[in-house]
């Protein structure tokens, strides 16, 4: 397998190479952070050090870890954020969270610290093979969601010619991109679902789109099976998926090995794996919540951010030839999402995958509620036209029943019932 590399001596270096090179970038960042940054440094006196303490990930240890609580109150007082190195005129960029899960939090980058954004998507778009030979669109309407902002960035490093997609209908991307003979796209999977939706509704041949290479972000979709299987089915290209937050930065990417592993960015990023509930690491192999210390972003660093993200470390070798970390299966799922029902653990990760086995559900929605002692798992489906209602209700119940040792209440709503997302999309809910 012939690999396409962004760096390509960073990403093979030998692991011991790469501790030491995240030690000396470490030994930087809190040099440059300690007495300017309220919360870098505030961390290390609640641990009683100075950088001078802290020179190896063995010493990272000692510091407390962040939560994006932390950040959140670091923003309560005014525009700017305590968790800002350098004074606002410094600050070149403010981006913030979706808010899909609370309040958004902002996000503030210098321009070297931006620039640090678009450095490590060069690694996720070259991961997946994006190079100076690809037509890569965006379908982004731009704002102050930092989005598929930084995947420009990727792009120019890359040297891929990239084409905005904002301000348009489904209906006039999937034109726009046949006209300029795309090769390469980046979007959520429930987007990229959605344009084969709008496709098949319209008529429209995707085959007339020469597209091989798909990067999915916001989501973890492109690592669920079932749901990569009808990307890839649909499109006749590859998905490779990409994980990041706004909070951190861009910090894992699939690579063309396609073993169903990310690869974490260990030259921009320090990778702890801890248990959610203990704080304590576990070891590898082992499923815990990932923890990531960035070390290019000096002008909003964080130290040892809880992300809530579910991975487990895969310490064989990539047959891509990188050296990176390797997370099976991306990531798994978010720590605060499962809830428990009847004594089953529920993640929406796996509820997809059940579901997009189906191929006649276009769209869902999952309610969890507590309307009976033991609680109850409702699901609305929405069907592509010509599907036989009662059948298709029956399948979904009694797959989701075998699998999961639930029996949910199916129901089939009418075509355009349920809300369609660009974004990030939210399909699951707990009352």
């Amino acid at each position: 397998m012939e690999t396409n590399f962004f760096d390509r001596e960073i990403e093979t270096l030998p692991r011991e190479g790469l501790r030491q090179l995240q030690e000396a970038k470490l030994a930087a960042l809190l040099t440059k952070t300690y007495g300017a940054n309220p919360i870098v440094t505030g961390k290390l006196h609640l641990a009683g050090a100075t950088p001078d303490d802290v020179r190896t990930l063995d010493d990272l240890a000692q510091l407390p870890f962040t939560t994006k609580a932390d950040l959140l109150a670091a923003q309560s007082d005014g525009v700017v954020s305590t968790n800002c190195t350098f004074s606002e005129d410094a600050y070149a960029r403010i981006h913030q969270t979706s808010g899909t899960t609370g309040e958004p939090l902002r996000v503030f980058d210098t321009a070297e610290s931006w620039d640090w954004w678009g450095h490590c998507w060069g690694f996720v778009l070259a991961g997946a093979g994006i190079t100076a030979n690809d037509r890569f669109f965006v379908p982004f309407s731009f704002g102050p969601f930092i989005g598929f902002w930084a995947a420009l960035g990727g792009a120019q490093r890359v040297g891929a010619l990239m084409i905005p997609g904002g301000g348009r209908t489904s209906t006039q991307r999937l034109q726009l991109m046949a006209d300029l003979e795309v090769t390469a796209m980046c979007c959520t999977p429930t987007y990229a679902l959605r344009l084969i939706e709008i496709a098949r509704e319209e008529g429209f041949d995707l085959s007339t789109i020469p597209i091989t290479t798909m990067v999915h972000a916001g989501e973890t979709g492109a690592s669920i099976p079932a749901t990569r299987d009808r990307l890839e089915t649909g499109w006749q290209a590859q998905c490779y998926d990409h994980a990041g937050a706004s909070e951190v930065g861009a910090h894992s990417f699939g690579c063309q090995a396609r073993s169903g592993a990310t690869h974490a960015i260990d030259s921009e990023f320090i990778v702890e794996v801890i248990d959610p509930d203990s704080g304590e690491p576990v070891a590898p192999g082992h499923q815990g919540e990932l923890v990531l210390t960035n070390l290019g972003r000096v002008g909003f660093p964080v130290i040892r951010y809880r992300t809530g993200d579910l991975v487990r470390v895969d310490e064989s070798p990539c047959p891509c030839g990188r050296t990176f970390t390797r997370f099976a299966g991306g990531i798994i799922a978010r720590a605060d999402d499962m809830v428990v029902v009847r004594g089953v653990n529920l993640f929406p990760a796996a509820v997809e995958n059940l579901l997009r086995r189906h191929d006649f559900v276009d769209e869902f929605r999952v309610t969890i509620t507590s309307r009976s002692e033991m609680g109850e798992v409702l699901i609305e489906i929405e069907c592509r036209d010509g599907t036989d209602a009662p059948t298709a209700v029956k399948e979904v119940t009694e797959a989701f029943a075998s699998a999961l040792g639930l029996r949910p209440t199916v129901t089939e709503v009418p075509r355009g019932a349920l809300p369609r997302f660009e974004l990030k999309a939210r399909r699951f809910f707990v009352e």
